[in-house]
């Protein structure tokens, strides 16, 4: 019986159970590292990291031998509803792509200039230490290290897991020994499990190539706007020349270094017999041929004036917990990337909302346009633009003036004005008021007080007024005729009649909140539309109307597919009923009239059935126009997102306006939006319900006609505002010709 060598155990023969790669790590442990730590592949004396001097067995047995590879990020790309391309967003700029889809000549190429000895040796390479301290000796210094593939690939898995935290990749990538020895051990490992195909394959997609592009695929895309099995020889030998240093052999920024390292690689691929070497001299003669597709990143890219969609997508899955229960494990798998996320957004409309917003608006007006257009029935967000780009630069914002606060929108919305009525009207149709209810609706009046709020009662402590836009604009009217000559009067004396709270809680049914996510202020004057909304969350509740009382939560995502082909579940829009039929038939009706006659007329579509409502703000600093079609709803805002433009005597689109209402500039920006996204499209019939058409005698006298003066203040005492919305009620509304300065008078058109 052969005896055991000294010290063996009962594992004699085969190093006491441990497999051969372990056996030779033991053997490196002691041995092999402190070459390697001279031929430069390590440098501080040991003892780093806490191994000790001892740099034994023992410390190399205690690291970890599991190495996590963590899913390499990769590039997410957003598509609209035909599958086009609206924008890429990655950390980094890399797509993962198999063996098989890289070109042979770049398989050779890389394995030549960093590893020729790749397919012979195990994780590490000692003829290549030794050939390395040889080369060092000679050189007098740290010319030539000895790193294997294998361990340059799990060097780069240690800077994938870092991310973008600077601290973390100084961690990865420090030169001390205790680092290399673990990417020794780490690199046997891989080799046992992987082999080498796999490895070459993950290197050539985790490694960095210069130019912002990790991975050969996103390589070839950056330099020669090609994919990676298409790369040419020379083409090859570029690329796997840049990898040793990136910014030193950049072909962007030096053509001509990059050219002698170019050619370098082609030089050692023939001595290695991987071309001949005819071969090499042609494609040396070459040019780099360099066809650059310059980096896209982000929503700042997007296609169709879609960048504030883009990141109302991003806002989204950040927010959902359907991609995640917190928001460190839904922003990790964003930065992660490798998604598909195919949207909502309809290129059809998106066209139309940016051809309209730019016929209409300029870039460097002193105000802004706003527009969203919203599918009834499926909650699906098809169209998202406005005039002032999504960008850094003068007249440009990252702000989406579409959306409210949390979604990467404005502090608070902005002031809707008379778009808040029908809110009224349908809570008061749900309460049982006929359509033939008269009120006296005189040109000028006090609030009425008390009124029900769901707070308890509201009181005209300061004798607030409010009045309406014309003088000649005196009641009685009936619902038909308030609606579509929007009379401030009468809709006030409707709220004051049945309270407040019906009002507000049938609107934050149908999505309607503060823009800064606050609930509805309780006050009669919520119906002249005060409040500060988002224009998606507008467009979304008008869509209820459309869909005969149904509401359904707006959506921006139909689906999402990982980097391995596997659907994700998304956000699915949750709809519910918050009104009869019959009062979302008898709104269409009342509505319709807004546009045939009423003061909505300019946004009137040709050939289909529309409905709407206009709606102006005091002193005219917000103007909206918000509408429907059986088959999509739309809001239009006008106005400056950050400081108060009273818009008198104002140039919009190269058009003057002496005073500007919800009809006349965000009416037609609403039809021809509209217009173009439903061209070709179905044009059904709104559904209808009869609709009281007398008209109350109107008194001989000119009561109303002539209120006085009215005495100010804030008809919500009671209740905190934001800053905006107490300048606009402070002092009254903007009146033509009325000597009123009541303090919520005036939200009218």
């Amino acid at each position: 019986m052969a005896k055991k060598r000294s010290g063996s155990g009962a594992g004699a023969g085969t190093g006491g159970g441990l497999t051969t790669p372990q056996q030779a790590a033991k053997f490196l442990g002691v041995s092999v590292l402190a070459g390697a730590v001279m031929a430069g592949i390590a440098l501080p004396a040991a003892g780093a990291l806490g191994l000790a001097a001892k740099g034994s067995v023992e410390g190399f047995d205690e690291i970890p031998a599991n190495l996590k590879r963590p899913p390499l990020s990769q590039k997410t790309t957003i598509l609209d509803a035909e599958g086009e391309v609206i924008a890429s967003v990655y950390s980094r700029d890399r797509t993962v792509v198999p063996l098989k889809d890289v070109s042979p000549y770049m398989r050779k190429a890389i394995v030549a200039i960093e590893d020729a000895r790749f397919y012979e040796h195990g994780a590490i390479d000692l003829k290549g230490i030794l050939r390395a301290l040889n080369k060092n000796a000679q050189d007098g210094g740290v010319s030539e290290g000895a790193s294997t593939l294998t361990q340059q690939y799990v060097k780069n898995v240690f800077v994938e897991e870092a991310g973008n935290d600077p601290d973390k990749v100084a961690q990865a990538t420090q030169q001390t020994l205790g680092r290399k020895i673990r990417e020794l051990k780490h690199a046997i490992q891989v080799e046992e499990e992987l082999g080498k195909k796999t490895i070459l394959e993950n290197y050539l997609n985790i490694t960095f190539f210069g130019q912002q592009a990790y991975g050969v695929e996103a390589a070839a895309q950056r330099y020669f706007s090609k994919s990676a099995k298409d790369l040419k020889v020379e083409e090859a030998a570029l690329l796997a020349g840049v990898v040793q240093s990136p910014s030193r052999y950049d072909p962007v920024n030096d053509e001509q270094e990059a050219t002698r390292r170019r050619n370098t690689v082609l030089q050692r691929m023939a001595d290695l017999g991987d071309i001949t070497q005819a071969q090499a001299d042609k494609a040396k003669a070459k040019p780099l041929g360099l066809d650059i597709s310059k980096p896209r990143n982000g929503c700042i890219t997007a296609t169709s004036g879609a960048g504030f969609f883009c990141d109302y997508v991003r806002e989204v899955f950040l927010q959902d917990e359907v991609f995640g229960k917190t928001e460190e494990v839904r922003a990790k798998r964003w930065n992660q990337g490798g998604l598909t996320i195919r949207t909502t957004l309809d290129p059809q409309a998106q066209e139309s909302v940016q051809d309209s917003i730019s016929d209409h608006v300029d870039q460097d007006d002193k105000v802004a346009t706003a527009v969203t257009l919203v599918e009834p029935g499926s909650g699906k967000i098809r169209g998202m633009g406005q005039s002032r780009p999504y960008g850094f630069g003068d007249n440009e914002t990252q702000i989406n003036l579409s959306v409210e606060k949390r979604m990467g929108g404005s502090n608070y919305g902005f002031q809707v004005g008379s778009t808040f009525k029908p809110f009224t009207a349908a809570a008061a149709l749900e309460q049982g008021t006929p359509t033939s209810k008269a009120y006296p609706s005189p040109y000028k009046m006090p609030y009425p007080s008390p009124v029900q709020t769901c707070d308890g009662t509201w009181t005209n402590t300061e004798g607030a007024t409010v009045q309406n836009e014309k003088r000649d604009e005196v009641g009685p009217y009936s619902l038909k005729e308030a609606t579509a000559k929007s009379i401030n009067t009468y809709f006030v004396a409707m709220i004051s009649d049945i309270g407040v709270c019906p009002v507000t809680d049938l609107a934050q049914n149908m999505g309607v909140l503060m823009g800064n996510g606050g609930k509805l202020p309780q006050g009669p004057a919520v119906t002249l539309g005060a409040a500060t909304i988002a224009p998606l969350n507008m467009a979304n509740a008008y869509a209820t109307f459309a869909n005969r009382g149904t509401y359904c939560t707006p959506i921006a995502i139909d689906s999402v597919t990982d980097a391995d082909g596997k659907d994700l579940a998304v956000p699915e829009t949750r709809c519910r009923k918050v009104m009869s039929e019959k009062t979302a038939d008898t709104m269409n009706t009342l509505l319709r009239g807004v546009v045939e006659d009423g003061t909505g007329k300019q946004a009137g579509l040709q050939g289909r059935d529309s409905a709407g409502k206009t709606g102006t703000t005091d002193n005219r600093v917000a103007a909206w126009f918000v509408g429907y079609t059986p088959n999509m709803a739309g809001a239009v805002w006008v106005g400056s997102p950050t400081t108060k433009v009273p818009m008198e005597n104002i140039t919009i689109g190269g058009r003057y306006h002496d005073k500007v209402f919800g009809g006349g500039v965000p009416g037609p920006i609403w039809r021809d939006a509209m217009a173009g996204a439903l061209a070709g499209k179905p044009a059904p019939s709104l559904p209808t319900a009869p609709v009281a058409d007398s008209k109350p005698d109107r008194p001989d006298d000119d009561h109303g006609r002539n209120g006085g003066q009215g005495n100010g203040g804030n008809p919500w005492p009671d209740i905190s505002l934001p800053p905006d919305l107490i300048g606009g009620l402070d002092g009254g509304w903007d009146s033509d010709g009325g000597n009123g300065n009541g303090g919520a008078g005036r939200k009218k058109n």
